[in-house]
């Protein structure tokens, strides 16, 4: 009995032990923050780099029904790059609003199953490259969780307007190109991770953005765009920002 009863009080003294432990560390790491100050900071800047997948949303034209040289014509991802800056104002403790411009690099295809081959490269399965240059320019709203140490967890939404910078809708004349046009505009959702450093903020995010606009400059004597109707822009991003 005396046995079992010092075998409990040590248990229960490790047990406390691990806990003032516990308490000891989340003291420590509550008292070791980093960039205390950036709570409070009215604005900050940053710069961005980040990675694309694109690809369109796109429906078929009634007139594809009429013809039967072309199959299927479906659009595939492709990955690209972004570059940006940064400008966030402090609205209040959890909400942020953030500009954020950036230059983006990317490719959205589109791929076609013929029945007959074409007679270049007697091939069945085509794909047309639309690549683009895009100036973007999102204004997001960020709702922010409680600091936790160095930690912070935010949620964003907003609209951009785009503009690509290669697309020349009006100078494509080429009979197996696919125009398309060059001001967008679209909504943007994600979420991010933000972990304090004693001299920067390293914030990873992930986001799906939509575009809204038609894209499709149609033209009844391109033989890969008269069976397109309507395309839409669709791009998942992982971008992180490096905040000051």
């Amino acid at each position: 009995m005396l046995y079992l009863q010092c075998k409990k009080t040590g248990g229960l003294r490790n047990v406390l032990l691990g806990v003032l432990l516990c308490f000891s560390a989340t003291g420590y790491a509550q008292r070791d923050l980093n960039m205390e100050d950036h709570d409070y900071k009215a604005y900050y800047f940053g710069i961005s780099l980040g990675f694309n997948r694109g690809s369109f949303h796109s429906e078929l034209h009634p007139s594809f029904l009429a013809q039967d040289s072309i199959l299927t014509a479906e659009p595939t991802w492709s990955a690209g790059f972004n570059l940006g800056l940064s400008a966030t104002a402090r609205l209040t403790k959890r909400l942020e609003l953030r500009f954020n411009p950036q230059l983006i690099f990317t490719e959205r295809n589109i791929q076609y199953n013929l029945r007959y081959p074409e007679p270049i490269d007697n091939a069945y399965t085509v794909q047309k490259k639309v690549e683009s240059v895009i100036t973007s320019f999102p204004f997001q709203l960020r709702f922010l969780s409680d600091r936790i140490g160095n930690f912070r967890v935010y949620m964003m939404g907003g609209a951009k307007i785009d503009m690509d910078l290669a697309s020349n809708a009006q100078s494509r004349k080429a009979d197996d190109m696919i125009k398309i046009g060059r001001m967008d505009y679209g909504v943007e959702a994600g979420i991010g991770f933000k972990f304090y450093y004693p001299s920067f903020i390293l914030a990873p995010e992930i986001k799906i953005s939509n575009g809204q606009r038609n894209l499709h400059s149609r033209g009844e004597s391109l033989n890969y765009s008269r069976v397109l109707g309507d395309m839409r822009s669709r791009m998942v991003v992982f971008t992180i920002h490096l905040e000051g």
